[in-house]
């Protein structure tokens, strides 16, 4: 079973990573920094309940063309989701037929725009719900909970086993709708942390900064229970609870939700990461979600829109850092 990872950053890099040290025959697409970066270090994987996995150099196969795809069984596309549809164009031109394509990406849509554009292909729609902080010299951090979801298919059968392996299961459901909007409430931090500019753990840990979150999901809520969408359940508190208990006190927060504040100390969000290394982030589709929901029914979305507009401003230029009572007087004024 020949794997390929196209689009190997952070999430893609650690994916086909593990695999690759579990001795699946993986390959990974990206661009010639991290071809470079991991011709140098190998990989080396890590998470936050202590596992140290390395592949070194000489079994890291790592391309920078989409050409390296032609004989895969299996895609992993883990492309920022603006390039989606070009990342679709390329595999279009070079897939075998009857491969299977899955979408390990943030937001909504992507697995849509990769099986509009590869009607010869099985295409799923998958779902990374944990953290993964690129720490440099080919280092790459799981940091959160979580294995893979993904919507169910018989084609999967000859995976399961090689992903359980590496110490990834693949969870198959149904209906993955409700699984992404579960994972986009929780996506809905990422503005907050990376505005905060802190450590998952210490943002999450401030309760001016938990009550943006919460004020960025009951908006979601309301408007997911508008159109008929019921999130799944992807961890002990059931999705609508979450604002609840995001606005407690401090204290009363780190006695009922410590596993929430069980987070690695080094788990930053992808977000975070973007606007570290200077590059534009995936506000439109994760926020930007709620939005368009919003705007599907007639409706409004202002503190989601105010996260983007903030996230905007950050990206041309303005410094992070706001505290939470200011980020909270921002996005309560905007409502």
């Amino acid at each position: 079973m020949r794997i390929v990872v196209h689009g190997a950053g952070g999430i893609g890099c650690y994916v086909g990573g593990r695999l690759a040290a579990a001795g699946a025959d993986v390959t990974l697409i990206g661009r010639q920094r991290l071809a470079d970066e991991l011709a140098e270090h190998g990989l080396h994987l890590t998470d936050y309940l202590g596992a140290d996995l390395r592949v070194p150099t000489e079994q890291v196969h790592f391309e920078t063309t989409p050409d390296a795809a032609a004989e895969a069984d299996l895609v992993l596309v883990t492309v920022k989701s603006a390039a989606t549809a070009t990342a679709a164009d390329e595999l279009a031109a070079v897939l075998k037929p009857g491969a299977v394509v899955v979408s390990f990406q943030n937001g909504i849509r992507n697995g849509e725009i990769l099986r509009e554009r590869l009607p010869d292909r099985v295409v799923l729609t998958g779902m990374v719900p944990f953290n993964v902080l690129n720490r440099g010299g080919g280092a790459f951090h799981q940091g959160t909970e979580g294995g893979l979801d993904i919507a169910r298919h018989p084609a999967l059968g000859p995976y399961v086993e090689t992903f359980a392996c590496a110490g990834l299961p693949l969870t198959q459901h149904d209906d993955i709708l409700p699984v992404q909007w579960a994972k986009l409430l929780l996506n809905l931090n990422n503005p907050v942390n990376a505005l905060s500019d802190l450590p998952l753990r210490d943002e999450l840990a401030q309760r001016a900064y938990r009550r943006c979150l919460a004020a960025a999901q009951a908006e979601t809520l309301e408007l997911l229970t508008a159109a008929g969408i019921t999130p799944a359940r992807l961890m002990v508190v059931p999705p609508g609870r979450l604002p609840m208990l995001l606005r407690l006190p401090d204290f009363l927060f780190r006695r009922l939700a410590s596993k929430m504040l069980a987070i690695d100390p080094l788990a930053r969000t992808s977000m975070w990461e973007d606007l570290e290394a200077g590059r534009r982030t995936e506000i439109d589709y994760l926020n930007g979600e709620v939005v368009r929901l919003a705007e599907s029914l007639g409706r409004t979305a202002p503190v989601n829109a105010k996260l983007i507009e903030l996230i905007r401003a950050v990206e041309s230029g303005r410094a992070r850092g706001m505290t939470g009572p200011d980020l909270l007087r921002e996005l309560t004024s905007a409502r």
